[in-house]
């Protein structure tokens, strides 16, 4: 048997049945059996495969979803970290990024404010606050970034956005289009609120960022702030916040 922690974080109980459905019709044509263990600390999923072809599972799992580091041991300087936002609210001089590492104690990513500005402001000295507004930073946000920095005796990590991360805002940028971020909802039930409140002609398209957090992209001239309250009433647990290109695209060539 093999258990991992699933790159994977959870808003509530249902969804642990949701993360079992999804493993369960991944694995029908194989050996294997799936099984929820729970969550950790901080809402990580826990999972055990076992069976003739848990390890095939094992490497499926890890490619399309991927596993957390767990301990502070298994991150390497250079190394890219996927993880989501965390204590927004903490601090103004840098974003915390849990990556998923809580043993032996909780360790966060820290990707200093010049770095932001530097990768994303072209350099421009803006608040982190604005940061977030303009980029759409929020609790639970799913960010890839690059481990710069590791100093155990510390236990600290220091890091900067990956170059996927980066190139991803560019091309948010660069298509002029509004994205209304939501985190908390499954992609069947982002679908369902976008058909029941008829938002099919102001969506383009649905963006995974994560099994529970989605990018909507809007057609050209709708505005992602407008469809909160529309979808807000299906999605009443989720959690909304907006990338706008024109106002950043504004800021930055004034």
């Amino acid at each position: 048997m093999t258990t991992q922690t699933l790159l994977t974080k959870i808003y509530n109980a249902n969804q642990l049945k949701q993360v079992d459905k999804t493993l369960k019709d991944s694995f029908e044509e194989l050996e294997v059996e799936t099984q929820i263990m729970g969550t950790v600390v901080g809402g990580w999923v826990q999972i055990a495969l076992s069976g003739e072809d848990e390890g095939i599972a094992a490497n499926y799992v890890a490619e399309k979803i991927g596993f957390c580091p767990v301990s502070f041991e298994n991150v390497k300087k250079f190394s890219t970290l996927n993880g989501y936002v965390t204590n927004l609210e903490k601090s103004t001089e840098e974003l915390s990024i849990d990556v998923g590492i809580f043993q032996p104690k909780i360790v966060h990513a820290t990707v200093p404010l010049r770095h932001l500005q530097a990768q994303l402001a072209d350099g421009r000295k803006i608040a982190l606050r604005k940061m977030s507004e303009l980029f759409g930073f929020c609790e639970n946000l799913p960010i890839s970034v690059k481990v710069a920095n590791v100093n155990e005796e510390e236990s600290r990590m220091d890091a900067e956005l990956s170059t996927s991360q980066v190139e991803r805002y560019g091309v948010w940028r660069e298509s002029l289009l509004d994205r209304l971020l939501v985190v908390g909802s499954s992609l069947y039930e982002v679908k369902m609120a976008l058909e029941h409140a008829m938002l099919d002609r102001d969506v383009i398209s649905v963006e995974p960022l994560g099994m529970f957090e989605h990018a909507l992209v809007c057609k050209l001239g709708t505005d992602a702030t407008g469809l909160i309250r529309q979808l807000g009433r299906s999605l009443r647990n989720a959690r909304f916040t907006v990338f706008n290109p024109k106002r950043l695209r504004q800021l930055l060539e004034a």
